[in-house]
């Protein structure tokens, strides 16, 4: 006799808890799981085309606006690539002020996605606003932490969303270090509220399932790698130079997507908090690695679930060595340097690890220097395929002992697991839908 009881029809529209629109199909007959596709359903964005035309310093400011969460990281991915094209070499001072410019996102982006879109899942909760209630002190202190993190990023950029002092050669207005100063106060004040983070994951019951996969990231011979590096794969365990990162990425497309899809060594790859701290474990500060023992992370990890515990323990390493590098900054001062540029022809390639997996920028520049062409590969549409892949091994490993409700809430949370920025995954492309 068949198993009617797991025939289930899942179509959940437009994700809730994520950025962008995305939507989870999956179709079971008798105990037989006969359909699994995460549905990306955003329109196309071009964003590449807008930079036609224009000159080396303009872009980084523009193609920041790509992402309201992740415009730090646009923005300095496109500088680098930029600079490349250029021929420009910068200064120690201004690589140290966008690590910690970097690092401002991280802590904002992390302690978002921590406390307002996943941690609802665990608590059975529908979204944060009932946690003001249940749980105030809880919302509270996230709402402390990513104050202080926006204000961070304030200081660094000379404002939260669509900062401008960043620029080609350095910075069009130097943070205050007296600002700093404060900043870095702040973040040893903050320790108590970090340190209670780290109890609250540690309660949550994560998902026990794993899928072991390539994970790729930027891997630095001298520190964990978020500004600098190359493109290192777990599976080969090398690493290429980010200026060919089309070797990695290998985009293709599939019907119900209109995201591309990459792959690397097998039919898919990870990139993003997990593949990181995988990668590159050793290189975390001390604190870090303690709180990743502290909350079960051990690697290599290939519980895609996971991704949100390495996030925090992302966010301990960011508030420890931003607290290493604002003294730096206070005890060696800040000067003033030359940022003047006249542009010239050149391609160039750029690279840097935002809060959900690496990003690739890369920009050519015609003999009148404006930009002649432009890609962009954003980390939400290197992990989709392996979003999709993860959900095709969970769901017959779920389906004979969850409901259709219980298997549902479990494919949202890998989704939000992975914190995807969908919006961002989808640019220049052209998909035929088939039924």
């Amino acid at each position: 006799m068949k198993n009617d009881t797991k025939t289930y029809n899942i179509d959940v529209h437009h994700v809730t808890r994520i950025e962008g629109h995305g939507n989870i199909r999956i179709n079971t007959r008798a105990g037989v799981v006969e359909e699994v596709k995460l549905c990306i359903v955003e329109a196309n964005r071009f964003f590449e085309s807008f930079t036609r035309g224009m000159l080396p310093q303009e872009i980084p400011w523009v193609v920041g606006r790509i992402c309201g969460i992740c415009c730090v990281g646009h923005q300095l991915a496109a500088t680098k690539a930029v600079e490349d094209s250029q021929g420009i070499t910068v200064s120690p001072q201004t690589v140290l002020l966008r690590k910690m410019f970097n690092e401002s996102q991280f802590l904002q982006s992390h302690v978002l996605h921590v406390y307002f879109l996943a941690v609802p899942d665990f608590v059975g909760a529908p979204s944060v606003l009932p946690l003001a209630s249940s749980h105030p002190e809880v919302v509270k202190r996230a709402l402390r932490l990513k104050k202080l993190a926006n204000d961070y990023t304030a200081v660094m950029g000379g404002r939260v969303i669509h900062p401008m002092s960043n620029t080609l050669k350095g910075w069009r207005k130097l943070p205050d270090l007296a600002q700093i100063e404060q900043i870095r106060d702040r973040l040893l004040a903050a320790v108590p509220d970090v340190l209670e983070t780290i109890a609250i994951v540690k309660t949550l019951k994560i998902p026990q399932y794993e899928r072991e996969t390539e994970y790729v990231s930027l891997k630095h011979p001298d520190e964990y790698a978020l500004y600098d590096g190359d493109v290192f794969s777990s599976d080969t365990q090398k690493a290429v130079p980010v200026r060919n990162y089309r070797w990695v990425t290998n985009e293709f497309t599939v019907p119900h997507s209109t995201t591309k899809w990459s792959r690397w060594h097998r039919d898919s790859y990870a990139v993003g908090a997990l593949a990181r701290v995988n990668n590159n474990f050793a290189q975390l500060r001390p604190e870090a690695q303690g709180v990743a023992e502290t909350l079960g992370l051990k690697v290599p990890c290939y519980n895609p679930y996971m991704n949100n515990v390495a996030q925090v323990v992302e966010i301990v390493h960011c508030a420890y060595n931003s607290l290493a590098m604002m003294e730096t900054v206070l005890n060696g001062g800040l000067q003033a340097e030359d940022i003047s540029h006249t542009p010239v022809a050149g391609r160039g390639f750029g690279a840097v690890e935002v809060p959900r997996g690496i990003l690739f920028h890369e920009y050519a520049f015609d003999e009148t220097g404006r930009c002649s062409d432009a890609n962009s590969i954003i980390p939400t549409s290197q992990n989709i395929n392996n979003i999709e892949q993860d959900m095709k091994a969970f769901v017959p490993q779920m389906l004979p002992n969850m409901s259709k409700e219980e298997l549902t809430l479990h494919m949202e949370m890998l989704l939000r697991a992975y914190d995807p920025c969908i919006s961002c995954s989808v640019h220049m492309l052209d998909v035929e839908f088939t039924d």
